[in-house]
């Protein structure tokens, strides 16, 4: 039998998985970037934290599984899970809590379904709704802006829990925008109270807007590097956005509007980096837009009546045991194949 050769140069696809990781990691920067100016050393100590936390793991993992290590860590996988988690995490979060979560993305939610490629659920959400649920009192300790804190002193308070003398713990701390304004709305206070508080100011406040924008950069450039598909994150913001103005409309004093919903919380982080995940997510064009959909809807829900005051890691697995389903009613069609 003859088979038919093409002649040189042959090319090399360079999109595997290290280098799909590498870009993912290298377009967490700029909202990193920013997060750091306004909350200090304490996400890099998260981060730290967690990718040592995540690599340890997974060597422990590969080892046990009689899986060779080195191929398998430097594939980035389990360093962009230890990061994604790190950033949805609380900035005051304890270490042991960081580990706890970390422990659980890569041990249960990756290598007991088989590792890489075989996980159903997002690892890094798995990780972030196990200790949302176990320590809720834990994930609600978020830091103000320009706190002041050195890095000994974020060592101190992070490491081992000793506050600074001359800081008052109250002082440095807050809730989140979200979870302020779900709370003033829980009491019958209506939004336009809460709206012109510096916390919720656009070019003041505690930066989380400036925080969005920066991973808004960085999911833009994955598109242009077509490392992501633009189905997920246009599906999941055109839905909460949908959603926001619909019932702000209904009720401006009651339910916040598309800006507010995209600009706060963890919604621009997880478009473009936790909903795209290429392993959990849906893999046809239309099962990506659908999902996304999905995602976006959930999110609203929870956050506007549910008991948790950012249900974004709950709206990704709740849709990710909906993937099979999603894949199987719509696979495009064969090209060549009659209609029925």
């Amino acid at each position: 039998m003859r088979f038919n050769k093409t002649t040189s140069p042959y090319l090399h696809n360079e999109n595997n998985v290290s280098a799909v990781m590498k870009r993912v990691l290298l377009a967490l920067i700029p909202g990193t970037l920013v997060y750091c100016y306004f909350f200090g050393w304490f996400i890099l100590v998260n981060i730290t934290i967690a990718c040592i936390t995540a690599v340890a793991s997974e060597a422990l993992m590969l080892a046990l599984r009689k899986r060779p290590i080195k191929p398998y860590l430097s594939d980035y996988s389990a360093v962009l899970t230890a990061c994604l988690l790190a950033l949805a995490l609380p900035t005051l979060a304890p270490w042991w809590l960081i580990v706890i979560a970390t422990l659980f993305a890569i041990i249960i939610a990756k290598h007991l379904y088989g590792g890489l490629g075989y996980n159903p659920f997002n690892p890094a959400m798995v990780g972030y709704v196990v200790v949302m649920i176990s320590f809720p009192q834990h994930m609600t300790q978020w830091l103000t802006a320009q706190h002041g804190l050195d890095l000994w002193q974020t060592l101190q308070l992070q490491l081992f829990g000793i506050t600074p003398a001359s800081v008052q713990l109250d002082a440095i701390t807050s809730a989140t925008p979200i979870d302020s304004l779900k709370t003033g709305l829980s009491l019958q206070k209506p939004i336009s109270e809460y709206i012109q508080s510096p916390l919720f100011s656009f070019s003041q406040g505690t930066g989380w807007e400036w925080i969005a924008c920066g991973f808004t950069l960085g999911g833009l450039w994955l598109l242009y590097k077509r490392v992501i598909s633009w189905q997920i994150p246009a599906g999941m913001l055109l839905s909460i956005s949908a959603m926001a103005i619909i019932f702000s409309l209904i009720n401006p004093d009651q339910y916040a509007g598309p800006i507010f919903q995209l600009f706060n919380g963890g919604t621009l982080l997880a478009a473009f980096f936790i909903a795209t995940d290429p392993v959990s997510a849906s893999t046809t064009p239309k099962g990506r837009f659908i999902y996304a959909i999905g995602i976006g809807v959930l999110t609203y829900i929870i956050r506007t009546w549910g008991g948790y005051p950012d249900g974004i890691a709950f709206a990704v697995l709740l849709m990710n045991m909906a993937v099979p389903t999603i894949d199987y009613y719509t696979q495009p069609k064969v090209f060549g194949a009659r209609k029925p």
